[in-house]
């Protein structure tokens, strides 16, 4: 089966070929024919699987079939970075038609996303929270859709997005047609498409529920503090790797571990919720060009990241919820490249690796690295005791308490001196000024005295 069966638009088919795609994959020989015949559709498929473009397409397409005034199909996604993914998916293939596109989520300035809705662009990617926010003004009037698709929708349930979302879905026209899809499919998802969809058809490709049958997945068994150790051992002795995208626990831990790689001579960035999207998107930016040749990340990148020829994934952490570590894993090989996966396991952490086991199916291969001294006392400390982070924020808090009071000292002084009458500032004035002595009489003159 080639792209053209599906009797696309020429402009569409002559962008899939710009972009080297022959072949549809699994859930896009699904899904586009009953998204293109207007049908409520629920799609489950793996991370890298072709998903976007399985409902891209057919919403292009009935973009070009129906020209007017936008906006007329909505995207709707749980992060910033799946959006930007997305716009990107649809900007390439739109490339040869005038369809416009634009991605509304937070982190950036309101202005530029407040100009494309006053626009009218054919096609919006937003986030429900940022989407919900414009709606708020005249400006953003959805009541021209035609096609709303709700994409990783579990991972939105898992954020707590479902009532954002109902509000959103609340202002789209009662006859637009609505594509659900979610790298899993568990019983909350098929219940949020009963209520959303109609009539929906259910396409779902086997294999959701395990990474892409390209990654080779391996278990390292090593202590908690050797972690970091390990790793940076990992990138200077292991054959083919290029670059890595490293999986955190926490924002924290992200941050150390990034500057430790980076005190190691590796070139390092990080992602994850504290960052600004500006910071953010340089850095993805950065590793995608080969500055960067880890990416250290929190679960916030796990899905929306797309970067090419992603070799390695190194999870640091165990993740706690099995499917967490399906969509970290399956930002390798993607489109059907290989890839491989590290799980760094400490004795406590185990038990989530046994979950995770269970989930995939089968026992993951154990490995240790030839030379790494595993009794090693790690050099470098990852975490922080709580103790001493709980003693430097005090400390930080209480030098910014009194840089507080100092400044509204400041501002009460001035305040006090500009609310003062003319008369008390020239009295105030007069106060400071020296006392002139006394003018005695010139030499020869007459001064009269008492009344005569």
């Amino acid at each position: 089966m080639s792209f053209s069966t599906f009797a696309l638009h020429p402009s569409l088919l002559r962008a899939i070929a710009d972009l080297g795609f022959t072949r549809p994959t699994p859930i896009q020989r699904e899904a586009i024919p009953a998204a293109l015949a207007g049908r409520d559709l629920v799609g489950g498929a793996m991370t890298g699987s072709g998903k976007t473009a399985a409902f891209a397409l057919p919403v292009l397409q009935r973009l070009l079939a129906a020209p007017g005034r936008g906006p007329r199909a909505l995207v709707l996604a749980p992060t910033r970075e799946l959006a930007q993914q997305i716009l990107e998916v649809f900007t390439a293939l739109a490339r040869h038609t005038r369809l416009t596109a634009a991605a509304i989520y937070g982190g950036v300035g309101m202005e530029p996303q407040e100009r494309a809705l006053r626009r009218g662009v054919d096609l919006l990617v937003a986030c429900p929270g940022r989407l919900l926010d414009h709606l708020q003004h005249p400006y953003a009037d959805l009541s021209r859709l035609a096609v709303v698709v709700l994409d990783e929708a579990d991972r939105m349930l898992d954020m707590g997005f479902l009532p954002d979302l109902k509000r959103v879905l609340a202002r789209v026209p009662p006859g637009a047609q609505k594509l659900l899809f979610s790298a899993t499919l568990p019983a909350p998802i098929r219940e949020l498409a009963s209520q959303l969809l109609l009539a929906p058809v259910a396409v779902e490709v086997a294999g959701t529920a395990a990474p892409a049958t390209g990654v080779r997945q391996t278990v390292f068994p090593v202590r908690q503090d050797l972690k970091a150790a390990l790793l940076v051992a990992l990138l200077r002795e292991e054959p083919g790797i290029g670059s890595a995208l490293v999986f955190t626990r926490t924002k924290h831990r992200a941050n150390r571990l990034a500057d430790q790689l980076g005190r190691q001579g590796i070139p390092a960035e990080r992602v994850h919720g504290n960052r600004s999207q500006a910071q953010r998107t340089a850095a993805l930016a950065g590793f995608r060009s080969g500055r960067y040749r880890v990416l250290v990340a929190t679960d916030v990148a796990a899905r929306g990241l797309d970067i090419e020829a992603l070799s390695h994934v190194v999870n640091f952490d165990v993740p706690a919820v099995a499917e967490d570590y399906i969509h970290r894993v399956g930002r390798t090989a993607r489109n059907g490249a290989t890839g491989e996966a590290f799980t760094f396991v400490a004795p406590e952490e185990q038990s989530d690796l046994g979950a995770i086991e269970r989930a995939v199916g089968r026992r993951l291969d154990r490995r240790t690295l030839a030379g790494f001294d595993y009794q090693a006392r790690a050099a470098e400390k990852l975490e922080i005791p709580l103790a001493e982070r709980i003693a430097a924020i005090r400390a930080r808090k209480s030098e910014e308490r009194q840089r507080a009071a100092v400044n509204a000292a400041r501002r009460a002084e001035a305040a006090a001196r500009a609310a003062r009458p003319d008369g008390d500032r020239a009295a105030l004035a007069s106060r400071r000024q020296p006392a002139r002595p006394a003018r005695r009489p010139a030499a020869g003159s007459f001064r009269p005295r008492g009344n005569g």
